[in-house]
């Protein structure tokens, strides 16, 4: 679930199940066992905590209170489902209370509106064939979210975690502009270039279509790595990613929207990373840069690399 498209949902008159219902494919809204509890960890402490009241915690932690009902509907409910699922911790606890799973603030997170939305859904979870389905929700989709499987490395597909449209999704990250230099690229690829740093050749794409695996180019040859690596080193908003060369004031796209093919890997024509680092006034031999939404010119002087990208 995105939540910036629940709130777009919920502002065009959607109730909370039917917002669930279209991000998880073909789930129903059941019931938690009675007497549920979560094992949250808190600093190096782990608390058990009521199911209802660990859920209040986390709703105006997650999402802004002054949203609608329903979207705040379908983040408890969402939420819920979530800690009974997740299994972070294995044996010793259920959920962080970060956002390495889901931000719980205990009583500093209670206001009027979320614990509102809590008592309206009370003890509801997400199930999918009549079992807890795990929810996971982000910020904001880039308009299309992801197959689980194409979201994160080694996990397997799951019915109700299908990549679906989110028209309405327009948060602050629907769309970006990042660009680095050649020479931040290559510090921030190092053990994973092979010589000098030529660009990144995207080779498969998912559903939404972010990168799934791509080409560190080099010199020397080529480098396999995952969208997720990938967007980790670089400091990208997302994978949902396209990147180009700019030489003076022109670009070169690499792999463009809506393309799953692969980009140019010719040197001086070939695609690289984006960045949230800034380009240097002087960029030597070349910067990259990347951008978000739409495909657009990263206009550095000296040659650089830019892209485009759709990030979540």
């Amino acid at each position: 679930m995105s939540q910036e498209g629940a709130l777009g949902y919920a502002e065009h008159g959607w109730s909370y199940e039917a917002i669930l219902g279209h991000y998880y494919t073909g789930t129903a809204i059941g019931q938690a066992p009675t007497g549920a509890r979560v094992r949250v960890l808190i600093g190096k402490h782990v608390k058990s905590l009521a199911l209802e009241t660990y859920v209040r915690g986390v709703v105006a932690a997650e999402m802004p209170s002054s949203w609608p009902p329903a979207a705040l509907e379908a983040q408890a409910v969402a939420s819920r489902t979530y800690a009974l699922t997740a299994h972070a911790g294995g044996s010793r606890f259920d959920v962080y209370a970060d956002t390495r799973s889901q931000v719980y603030r205990g009583a500093d997170a209670y206001t009027p509106q979320s614990d509102a939305a809590v008592a309206a859904t009370a003890g509801q979870i997400v199930t999918y064939g009549g079992q807890p389905a795990i929810t996971f929700f982000f910020a904001s989709s880039g308009g299309r979210t992801e197959n689980v499987e194409g979201a994160f490395i080694g996990a397997l597909p799951e019915p109700w975690l299908r990549s679906v449209a989110d028209p309405f999704d327009q948060g602050p990250l629907h769309g970006w502009h990042v660009q680095m230099s050649f020479h931040s690229a290559t510090l921030r690829l190092r053990g994973r270039l092979r010589g000098a740093f030529r660009g990144i050749e995207v080779l498969r794409r998912g559903s939404s279509p972010r990168i799934v695996t791509a080409a560190v180019v080099g010199s020397k040859g080529r480098t396999l790595i995952s969208g997720a690596e990938l967007a980790s080193r670089l400091g990208l908003f997302d994978t949902w990613a396209y990147f180009s060369v700019a030489g003076g004031p022109a670009t070169t796209p690499s792999t463009p929207p809506g393309s799953t093919t692969p980009g140019s890997t010719t040197p001086g024509s070939t695609t690289a990373p984006a960045s949230s680092a800034p380009a240097p006034v002087s960029p030597p031999a070349g910067t990259v840069g990347g951008s978000g939404g739409s495909q657009g010119p990263a206009g550095s002087p000296q040659g650089a690399l830019g892209g485009a990208a759709a990030p979540s």
